[in-house]
């Protein structure tokens, strides 16, 4: 266990800033920039930074501090390196307005919150916190909407989250590493690419439960239209532009489906009827493609004029011929490919046919 002290301090610093023979202590404290501490097993910092209010850069990682030190007094601070301690709350901070980049990886902090004054933050890496059995970071909405036109790098990997929906208003994210969770709505996730994370050019979700779904990567990769960077692997422009036509035809397809789906499915002008009311009223019919309307009143005619008495079924050419009026029982007409009537003599079943004028965009019934 080490305690922080003035002499520890000055013998921490870079080899750019050495203490001059003839000033003190306090002078030289003073004028300091950069300070490493890191990797000290420093456990307890006290007031001692008080002394270094010109300091922009602050190394604290891989020691076993309990809290955030003071640093009220170092408002100048844009570079703060908190990882691999025992933090279990951020705070302390409210004086950082100047600070661009914090570093809390690998800590137990629970809650993401403390962050409002910090309006210049451009980077929050808070990833890998060692949390209690069941829990998941938490993040505190107002701290988080007060970060968002700023913040551009956000990293929460390893928190056992199950939605990224808390962050979507970081409008202005860049950078966005959230592997390692438990997220498992991948159309949720894409929706945030499409809407609010319009921004993203790297993207890492690697190793959360979605990654099992079919074309997971082109789910995000076809909304995020800057992305260069997914799950470590380089997004060609190329893949891009395909995904891109790939989606678009795939909502041509649904818009046509459901023009088709919403369009009635016989016509019920002109007297033709309604197929639902001759199914459901037991009657058989037989349909055909429809034809404009001239021409389908012609034919009509033609069926109704003058037949020949008797024809044998196959004494005429024909190719695929097709019943097309109505008829008795023991007669019923049929128009040939050349356009030529002739009845079918053979006994038949009991049963009414009707004729129908059908949407050409249904198939035969």
């Amino acid at each position: 266990m080490v305690k922080l002290t003035l002499d520890f301090i000055a013998r921490r610093t870079s080899g750019y800033t050495k203490k001059k023979r003839e000033e003190s202590l306090r002078h030289y404290l003073r004028r300091l920039t950069h300070l490493y501490l890191e990797g000290k097993h420093i456990d307890e910092i006290g007031d001692d930074l008080t002394n270094c209010p010109h300091l922009t850069v602050l190394y604290l990682y891989d020691n076993q501090l309990k809290r955030v030190p003071n640093l009220s007094h170092n408002s100048l601070l844009t570079h703060l390196y908190l990882q691999n301690n025992d933090i279990i709350r951020l705070e302390n901070l409210t004086s950082l307005q100047k600070l661009t980049k914090l570093f809390v990886g690998g800590n137990s902090i629970a809650v993401v919150e403390g962050l409002e004054n910090l309006i210049n933050l451009h980077e929050l890496h808070i990833e890998n916190q060692k949390l209690g059995p069941g829990e998941k970071l938490l993040f505190d909405p107002r701290s988080i909407r007060l970060i968002a036109n700023s913040l551009s790098v956000l990293n929460v990997s390893g928190n056992r989250l199950t939605s990224l929906v808390d962050l979507k208003c970081l409008t202005q994210l860049t950078q966005l590493y959230a592997a390692d969770n438990q997220l498992s709505d991948i159309e949720e996730t894409a929706q945030l690419a499409a809407s609010s994370w319009r921004h993203l050019a790297t993207v890492d979700l690697s190793n959360n439960p979605f990654c099992h779904c079919a074309r997971y990567r082109d789910q995000i990769i076809v909304v995020a239209p800057h992305l260069e960077v997914f799950d470590g692997k380089e997004v060609t422009e190329i893949a891009k532009q395909f995904l891109k036509k790939w989606r678009d035809n795939k909502e041509a397809v649904k818009q046509r489906v459901h023009s088709r789906q919403s369009a009635p499915n016989l016509r019920t002008n002109d007297g033709v009827g309604d197929a639902h009311h001759l199914q459901s009223s037991g009657r058989s019919a037989y349909i055909i493609p429809a034809l404009p309307h001239g021409q389908f009143t012609k034919i009509l005619a033609r069926s109704n004029s003058q037949v020949p008495d008797t024809v044998s079924f196959g004494s005429l050419p024909m190719n695929n011929p097709r019943r097309i009026a109505s008829g008795t029982p023991d007669s019923i007409r049929y128009l040939n490919s050349y356009g030529i009537y002739y009845q079918d003599t053979r006994p038949k079943p009991s049963y009414h046919i009707s004729l129908l004028n059908v949407n050409p965009d249904h198939k035969n019934t």
